[in-house]
């Protein structure tokens, strides 16, 4: 009989360094504030029943994570769904069942909590983790697109310079109007 090698548990403040180094290209920039950010997430999952986060080990060692968030499907559709979110798994421990048993352990904490529907996000330019989770069945529903606030606006501004103008007057008077109204509830008016 074969003992598999690859462990799943929950993650505790000493996988904090383990996860920075894996999860680099998802968290901001700045080595302290990743490893203060996921800190302060581990911690806060004692507070928060919805979600996980799940480490895998193989023979002992950090081997990948998973972040598990049971959730809406959008905000206008309440139907609920399990975000799969980060699965990484370290580079020397792919092809040993690690990527299979953290997708496997987000299932089984769905059909505990009576969720339908999972789901997760890959990034476009990783061909082999979207070409992973296509062979478990979880297909495009849609396109994740982010930029910089500054890049969007550069944009919007270029494709119609007039607009740009009458969003600067109409966030002045939300602030006059803002500040009129705070100085009137200071005074006690």
């Amino acid at each position: 009989m074969s003992r598999s090698l690859v462990s799943l548990r929950d993650a505790t403040l000493a996988d904090a360094e383990g996860l920075a180094e894996l999860w680099q290209p998802f968290l901001r920039r700045g080595a302290d504030d990743q490893l203060h950010d996921l800190a302060t997430a581990i911690e806060q999952l004692d507070d928060r029943p919805g979600e996980r986060l799940v480490v895998a080990e193989y023979d002992g060692v950090f081997a990948g994570a998973v972040f598990l968030r049971a959730a809406t499907y959008s905000p206008v559709n309440p139907e609920p769904v399990l975000q799969v979110h980060n699965a990484a798994v370290v580079p020397a421990f792919r092809r040993r069942g690690i990527g299979k048993a953290l997708v496997e352990s987000a299932v089984t904490w769905a059909e505990e909590l009576g969720i339908g529907h999972v789901g997760t996000a890959a990034s476009s330019g990783s061909r082999e983790a979207n070409r992973f989770m296509a062979r478990l069945a979880l297909g495009p529903q849609a396109v994740l697109r982010i930029a910089p606030t500054p890049a969007v606006r550069a944009r919007l501004a270029a494709r119609h310079p007039g607009a740009r103008q009458v969003t600067q007057v109409l966030a002045v008077r939300r602030s006059l109007r803002h500040a009129r109204s705070m100085s009137g509830t200071a005074s006690g008016g």
